[in-house]
């Protein structure tokens, strides 16, 4: 379990402090199932989750809606058979903040 997870989500503001480079190897050693990709110049958190049927890939599709909505922090889910793309940033700064790490770490607990 990441340290992470226990954390709270703070509201974020255009022009809020993205996740610097030095900050970014230590927080994602805590999520270390997560890559960063890059679309459109944008810094983006994702991890692709397997599982054994749709049915499965739905039920977690539908489990990360709710964290999400929690916090109304929200990501890009993409559900196929067997499997589901999960990516996180934070729109607001076109980047990664600490509250997309936080949100992938409570992802990564959705399959305990």
């Amino acid at each position: 379990m990441s340290s992470l997870s226990s954390l709270k989500c703070e509201a974020c503001q255009a022009g809020a402090p993205k996740v610097t480079e030095e900050e970014l190897p230590k927080l994602l050693a805590e999520i270390p199932e997560w890559n960063i990709e890059v679309r459109d110049g944008i810094m983006q958190l994702e991890r692709v989750y397997s599982f054994k049927n749709f049915k499965q890939a739905l039920a977690f599709t539908n489990s990360v809606g709710e964290i999400a909505e929690e916090v109304f922090h929200h990501p890009s889910i993409l559900t196929e058979w067997g499997k589901v793309t999960v990516t996180w940033w934070t729109h607001k700064i076109k980047g990664l903040h600490k509250n997309d790490f936080i949100m992938a770490a409570k992802t990564d607990e959705l399959l305990v």
